[in-house]
C-alpha cells in the first residue's frame, strides 16, 4: 500500500486527488508488464543486438587480473563452426554444423573441407527453436600420435527423413578421413549437442541432451561412457541391471555442451545448459544423478522455477552455475604460461546471455585449490559473437570459435 499526504483542502478536492492517484495506480500496475509472444514454449527474444557483423581487430582489452590482452580475428570465413582440435603438430580442426570439417594451418584456413567424413544432416540458425546440428565435437584417441586415429560426433541421417546421433572413428590421413566406422549409434530419441572427450582411463566420454534423463533405459540427457572401439567397459555402473543401457555413466542432465578433463585430477567436467537460467558446470562421477528435470536453479521459460525449491538436495550438485543462464558452451582448463595472470583458470563460452540474442561472451573463473569458485569475469561482451568454443592451443594462447554465419576463429595473447 502507498501513504500519500494530502494538504488540507475541501472535500470535493480531497476526494479528486485522491481518486486521481488511485487511477494513476491501477493504471500503472496494469502497464507494468507486456505481453510476451512465444515459440514452442519458449519466450520470442527481441533481435536488436544479434547479427553484429565482427569488426577486423585486433581488439585490446584491459583484464580484472592485469592480464591486459589483444585479440585477432585468424578467420572468419566459417559457417557455425562448433568445436577446436589441436593436432600434436598445432594443425587445427574445426567442425562446422553444415557436417564439414576445416584445417587451419599456421594460421590460415584451407580453401577445401577434409573429404571422406560421414554424411550429416543440419537443419535451423543456430541459438533458435528446432535447430539440429550437424557435425559436433572431435575427440583425439590417446594413442594419436601412433595410430593417426579421432572420433567425431554428428548427426546422422536416416530413411524416411529421420535422424539420431553418432559418434564415428575415423584415421587422419593429413588432408582426409579414412576407415571412417560408426562406433556408437543412438536408437532412440537422444539429440542436442554431442560433446566427446577422452579420459585418463582411455575410456571415451559422450555428452547426450533428449529423452528421459531420468530413466536409465533410453541414451538422452547422459553421459556416456565406452572403450575406444564402442564396446562397454565392464566397470560402467549400471552394467547388468535390467532394463538400463550398459553406456551409461551419469544420468539427469539437460543439455551438455562441452567435455573437458581436469589437468590435475584427471577428473572428466561437463558444462551444460538449463533452462531460464541454472547452467551448470559438473564434475562427472560413476552412477550419480545430477537432478534434471526434478531439480534446477534456473526457471522455466514461461517464468516459474522449475523445481518448487531451486535446489540440488539429494542430487549431484553443480561447481559453477549461472543465473541469468550465459547458454554456457564449450570451456577449458588454461595450463599456459603465455597469459601468466590466468594459469589455472576455467575459461567457458557463452551464447547468449539472460535470453537476449548477441550477447555472447568469455568466461573465465577462478578457484581456489579445492576448485571452489572465487572469482568470475566476463570477456569479449562487446563482440556480440554466440561464443560456441575455446581451447588452448599449444602455443600456450587461446583459441575462441564463434557460433555465427560468418563464424571465426579468435586468437587471445598478451598484449
Amino acid at each position: 500500500m502507498v501513504s500519500v499526504r494530502i494538504p488540507q483542502c475541501n472535500a470535493v478536492v480531497r476526494w479528486s486527488v485522491a481518486a486521481v492517484l488511485a487511477a494513476t495506480l491501477a493504471t500503472s500496475a496494469a502497464l507494468a508488464q507486456r505481453t510476451v509472444p512465444f515459440n514452442s514454449g519458449i519466450p520470442i527474444a527481441p533481435n536488436g543486438l544479434a547479427d553484429r557483423p565482427l569488426k577486423k581487430g585486433p581488439f585490446n582489452y584491459a583484464t580484472g587480473e592485469g592480464q591486459d590482452i589483444r585479440v585477432t580475428v585468424v578467420t572468419k570465413a566459417l559457417a557455425f563452426p562448433f568445436s577446436i582440435t589441436f593436432l600434436p603438430d598445432a594443425t587445427m580442426l574445426v567442425t562446422e554444423r553444415a557436417g564439414r570439417l576445416r584445417v587451419i594451418r599456421n594460421g590460415k584456413l584451407d580453401a577445401k573441407p577434409v573429404s571422406g567424413g560421414p554424411a550429416a544432416f543440419s537443419a535451423g540458425i543456430s541459438g533458435l527453436p528446432g535447430a539440429v546440428h550437424g557435425y559436433m565435437d572431435i575427440a583425439l584417441h590417446p594413442q594419436f600420435a601412433q595410430n593417426q586415429l579421432l572420433y567425431l560426433s554428428y548427426t546422422k541421417p536416416l530413411p524416411d527423413n529421420k535422424r539420431t546421433i553418432a559418434v564415428a572413428r575415423a584415421r587422419w590421413t593429413g588432408d582426409s578421413l579414412a576407415d571412417v566406422k560408426d562406433i556408437f549409434v543412438a536408437n532412440d530419441n537422444a539429440g542436442g549437442a554431442v560433446p566427446l572427450a577422452f579420459g585418463r582411463d582411455g575410456m571415451l566420454y559422450i555428452g547426450t541432451s533428449g529423452g528421459t534423463a531420468q530413466s536409465l533405459e533410453n541414451y538422452g540427457g547422459k553421459v556416456l561412457r565406452i572403450r575406444d572401439d564402442g564396446g562397454v567397459p565392464a566397470d560402467n555402473p549400471f552394467v547388468g541391471q535390467a532394463g538400463a543401457k550398459p553406456e551409461i555413466y551419469t544420468l539427469g542432465h539437460r543439455s551438455p555442451l562441452g567435455l573437458a578433463v581436469h589437468p590435475v585430477t584427471g577428473e572428466v567436467w561437463e558444462s551444460e545448459n538449463g533452462p531460464n537460467g541454472g547452467d551448470e558446470l559438473n564434475i562427472i562421477r560413476a552412477g550419480k544423478n545430477y537432478g534434471w528435470p526434478l531439480v534446477s536453479y534456473g526457471r522455466t521459460y514461461p517464468g516459474p522455477w522449475q523445481s518448487t525449491l531451486p535446489t540440488h538436495v539429494g542430487y549431484e550438485p553443480p561447481v559453477v552455475y549461472w543465473t541469468p543462464a550465459i547458454a554456457v558452451s564449450g570451456f577449458t582448463f588454461y595450463t599456459g604460461d603465455k597469459l601468466a595472470r590466468w594459469t589455472g583458470d576455467v575459461f567457458a563460452g557463452g551464447l547468449r546471455t539472460g535470453e537476449i540474442p548477441g550477447t555472447g561472451r568469455l568466461d573465465r573463473i577462478l578457484f581456489n585449490e579445492k576448485m571452489e569458485e572465487l572469482r568470475r569475469e566476463s570477456l569479449l561482451t562487446d563482440l556480440g559473437q554466440r561464443i560456441r568454443d575455446v581451447q588452448q592451443g599449444p602455443d600456450g594462447l587461446l583459441y575462441v570459435a564463434t557460433d555465427e554465419d560468418e563464424g571465426a576463429i579468435l586468437r587471445i595473447e598478451p598484449r
